[in-house]
């Protein structure tokens, strides 16, 4: 039985030129075959660093491509390891620009939702994948108040099995050999 699977991540925002989880995102895709031989069918989407522009984009990719599972891709500067979330909350942060410049109007993502959606158990499974192959790795329980917080939130919502994961602003060979190991981490994803 073929599994599909999106691996979308996040483009490029104010300071950054380009943002690792594209690059990550650009890599997999190239590996279409690679996932295919596993059974999985794989789709990709660079999703816009945009409040009012993320909501229609998950929609549609999930209306279009309709995944059995969903592995996000954003960047977390501040981080030195990658970080596997655990959990979404309905908040965002309306002090924060988006890449249009624009600012999110309310501090919830969904009015009435509810406070915190939990990814499922697959993420501690994910960081000991990464960890094996020589990627610092961890499970995180902050996926912070900016749209890839919001993004997993939305998945989850959505009733999508869904994993967000945040890279450090890795560039270079450590940022291919993260790749190589994300590809394990969604395909351990996809089929399980």
């Amino acid at each position: 039985m073929t599994r599909s699977l999106l691996v979308a991540g996040f483009g490029a925002f104010a300071g950054h030129r380009r943002n690792p989880a594209e690059f990550v995102v650009r890599m997999l895709e190239r590996q279409e075959r690679s996932f295919a031989l596993a059974g999985i069918d794989l789709h990709t989407a660079v999703l816009p660093v945009e409040y009012f522009a993320l909501s229609p984009t998950l929609s549609r990719l999930f209306a279009e491509k309709s995944p059995d599972a969903v592995l996000l891709l954003g960047v977390a500067g501040r981080r030195r390891r990658l970080t596997i979330e655990t959990l979404a909350r309905n908040r965002v942060s309306t002090l924060k620009s988006d890449a249009a410049r624009q600012r999110a109007y309310c501090r919830f993502i969904v009015h009435g939702g509810p406070d915190v959606l939990r990814a499922g158990g697959s993420v501690p499974r994910l960081a000991a994948i990464a960890r094996r192959h020589g990627l610092p790795a961890s499970p995180s329980r902050d996926a912070g108040d900016y749209l890839c917080n919001e993004s997993l939130y939305l998945s989850l919502l959505m009733d999508r099995r869904a994993c967000f994961v945040h890279l450090p602003d890795w560039r270079g060979a450590q940022l291919r050999r993260a790749a190589r190991v994300i590809l394990l981490m969604a395909k351990d994803f996809a089929l399980s």
